[in-house]
């Protein structure tokens, strides 16, 4: 389906590989506490244009047997600074991922984009392990 502004499937699928998220275990699993991770630096490419798109990432999440390694979540989001991907792509491709790798009780990323032709735009999304 091709919209009137010419964006298509091809341009909201133009997403990139990205490297594993690397875990360890918590050895507080009996606690329920959050912990919160703020990239201030992330970018990313406009799959339309080929603009760059600059955003401060937040995850919290409540881990539950696995935390992450910040080093390899450096540079896993460092892997979407030349991929050609949305906003709204980027904050659940970085949810999906993220709970593949650690299994939280809980997860929210929200990806706040800087401003691009006068709209500043935020993308917030949440997972919750219903078990837990």
């Amino acid at each position: 389906m091709t919209s009137t502004t010419g964006y298509d499937e091809n341009h909201a699928k133009s997403q990139g590989e990205t490297p594993g998220i690397d875990v360890w275990p918590n050895q507080y699993r009996d606690r329920s506490y959050t912990i919160r991770i703020i990239v201030p630096e992330f970018t990313s490419m406009c799959p339309k244009t080929g603009q760059p798109d600059f955003a401060t990432i937040t995850i919290v999440y409540e881990p539950d047997a696995l935390c992450v390694e910040l080093k390899s979540l450096k540079l896993y989001m460092q892997a979407y600074r030349n991929m050609g991907i949305f906003f709204e792509n980027v904050a659940n491709k970085i949810l999906n991922e993220f709970v593949a790798a650690c299994k939280p009780r809980r997860a929210v990323v929200v990806a706040d984009f800087n401003p691009r032709g006068g709209i500043r735009t935020s993308v917030r999304v949440s997972y919750s392990n219903k078990s837990n």
